[in-house]
């Protein structure tokens, strides 16, 4: 792993992946995508993670693609591009644990998009967020099938078109976001959700997060069908039986982590 990823695990198995690029305001080349990629696809398979932090350094979360890279380019390259950035989006959504996007400063392009692909979002009260791709003669396309996913068709519309800021407070008013809280207490709240997170059953929160995913995009009756199979051999798996015989017990459930 290079300086430009940071990764570290706490004894809360909470692991936090961090892009230390600061200088090009945590830009998404090419080298980075592809190192989060990995990054991202090891922390999927460890049996130790049960919730993961993503943060960058300095004030910025992220600018978004690196245009100096763009600016010249051919169009495999091009492709290449788009194609990792669309791959690491995709893998943050299917890895087993829950990602957490912490988000100081402003989020831009492909920046949002890394925001508005992460299960939830913690923003600091003076984030911004933006898609303003469009300005530049380079609309947000990629960026655009995470955002309309997110938040209303509308407001990604107004995003996308004009490039104008969404403040934090819109930002979790509309759903690109799930907290906000003040700039001074960005680290510590998401250090608490992931904990919080992480303190239930990697098991049962694997399950349910790739049955989120899976039923959102199904017609109303394939998806109750679908999900009554997830959760009936979830009610049978070791640790649904664990929980529901602790709290009829009234104590503590002694997880083991394991369907």
């Amino acid at each position: 792993m290079s300086d430009s990823i940071v990764f570290s695990l706490a004894d809360d198995a909470v692991a936090t992946i961090s892009i230390n690029e600061p200088d090009t305001r945590n830009a998404l080349s090419l080298a980075v995508m592809k190192e989060l990629v990995d990054t991202v696809a090891e922390v999927g398979r460890r049996t130790d993670v049960r919730a993961v932090i993503l943060s960058t350094a300095g004030h910025v979360f992220s600018s978004g693609h690196d245009l100096k890279e763009i600016r010249g380019a051919g169009l495999e390259s091009q492709q290449e591009t788009f194609a990792v950035c669309s791959e690491l989006m995709q893998l943050i959504k299917s890895i087993p644990q829950p990602v957490i996007a912490q988000v100081q400063g402003v989020a831009t392009a492909a920046g949002c998009q890394l925001v508005a692909s992460c299960d939830l979002a913690v923003a600091a009260q003076s984030a911004r967020f933006a898609t303003p791709g469009v300005k530049i003669g380079l609309f947000c396309s990629t960026p655009m099938v995470a955002l309309s996913r997110a938040v209303p068709a509308k407001t990604a519309m107004r995003m996308l078109l004009t490039g104008d800021f969404l403040s934090a407070g819109d930002a979790l008013t509309f759903g690109l976001v799930s907290d906000v809280v003040a700039d001074d207490e960005l680290e510590m709240a998401t250090a608490q959700l992931a904990r919080k997170v992480a303190s239930a059953s990697s098991a049962t929160v694997a399950i349910g997060k790739a049955a989120f995913y899976e039923q959102r995009d199904l017609p109303v009756a394939q998806a109750y069908a679908r999900m009554s199979e997830v959760m009936a051999h979830n009610a049978v798996a070791a640790d649904a039986q664990e929980g529901i015989d602790a709290f009829l017990g009234r104590r503590q459930p002694q997880w083991q982590h394991r369907g």
